[in-house]
């Protein structure tokens, strides 16, 4: 029999201290649903080959991209198509899910010390 896993969102969110550390909530076939707190500017990156949806849980966020910045809010969802260049800012904290690819490096072709491995993203 399958396992059935029920994951409460706010509860599995009150547990992550660390901003911009994406915690791995579940595989869905070849995707991972990843939460994570962020706030301030991340780092401009692309990822080559995966596309990347953001789910905004609470708060607001701004997609920065080189031509144009969306501002996402509470309850909107945006998938940022791969090989684009994006820098996703949060002028306070803001608590997002994300559904990408398992292949899907944390911040793309760019390693700083914000990267995560996928080790830490499933601990």
């Amino acid at each position: 029999m399958p396992e059935r896993n029920v994951v409460n969102l706010p509860e599995a969110l009150s547990q992550i201290n660390e901003q911009w550390s994406p915690k791995i909530l579940a595989k869905v076939n070849d995707q991972y649903v990843k939460i994570a707190k962020i706030e301030n500017e991340f780092v401009w990156h692309k990822h080559d080959n995966e596309d990347e949806l953001f789910y905004i849980i609470k708060g607001s966020l701004q997609m920065q991209y080189e031509d144009e910045t969306i501002v996402l809010n509470e309850g909107d969802m945006h998938v940022v198509p791969k090989g684009v260049m994006h820098n996703p800012v949060a002028k306070q904290e803001c608590w997002i899910m994300l559904v990408e690819p398992v292949a899907t490096a944390h911040t793309g072709d760019i390693v700083t010390d914000r990267t995560r491995s996928l080790e830490e993203q499933l601990s």
